[in-house]
């Protein structure tokens, strides 16, 4: 039997006219036999720091008062070596001219931006199922269309390599926040914000821990934290 992985995606600022220049997409990935237990542990840390252990974790919330939890959730994502983090990074939107591709719009490229992120992550030789973040109604559309996607770029047409790929709450699923957690600090050094000291902290964690700046591509075997900088001026 080939191995089981459990990817969980979510992402920052993916709308074409949002006003935000950089965007990200991104997931954490980890065997299914691991899952339980890895969510056990982050609920663990949540009460550690006196919070109900369904509190949902997120980048938005992340605060100078609350600091502790979060450097405590990015620690176990270190230290646990079945937890890994992948994410794409479009450093600016405004760059993007899609009328230089016949056929292809924002949505289009949107797909082929989901497809480079999880290509790296996914293996022939393994099976997958990959969650994202319930986030609006087009959601069961664009699950439908991404399966389509990835599937077809895999010549995976019986569907036995990309197993499921389905919407979730984020509220209800620990590996899904520690996405949203990473995400948001990759995107929060990206878009050269600043200002509070909780966020900051976070992003010098996961520098520290990781060995990079999150602002560059990494080595494209680097399995623990893999970046990939994706440059608009590949659009000719």
């Amino acid at each position: 039997m080939s191995e089981v992985f459990n990817v969980y995606c979510d992402e920052s600022c993916h709308l074409e006219n949002d006003g935000q220049k950089a965007m990200v997409l991104g997931a954490v990935w980890c065997p299914l036999a691991k899952t339980r237990e890895i969510a056990i542990r982050l609920r663990e840390i949540k009460q550690k720091h006196g919070l109900a252990p369904d509190f949902e974790a997120k980048w938005t919330k992340v605060s100078p008062a609350k600091a502790s939890l979060y450097l405590d959730l990015v620690d176990y994502f270190f230290d646990d070596d079945d937890l890994h983090f992948r994410a794409l990074i479009v450093p600016d939107k405004s760059k993007l001219n899609h009328d230089a591709f016949p056929g292809q719009d924002h949505d289009a490229w949107y797909y082929k931006m989901y497809f480079d992120m999880l290509k790296v992550i996914i293996r022939p030789d393994a099976r997958y199922r990959v969650y994202l973040d319930i986030k609006d109604t087009r959601g069961a559309q664009k699950v439908v269309k991404l399966h389509e996607v990835l599937c077809n770029n895999m010549y995976d047409f019986s569907r036995e390599v990309i197993e499921r790929l389905q919407l979730v709450h984020s509220r209800e699923v620990e590996q899904l926040q520690l996405a949203d957690l990473l995400i948001g600090a990759v995107g929060y050094i990206n878009r050269g914000l600043e200002g509070n000291a909780g966020k900051t902290a976070l992003v010098e964690r996961i520098q520290r821990r990781s060995g990079y700046l999150l602002t560059r591509t990494t080595l494209y075997r680097e399995e623990k934290l893999n970046l990939f900088r994706w440059q608009a001026a590949e659009i000719r």
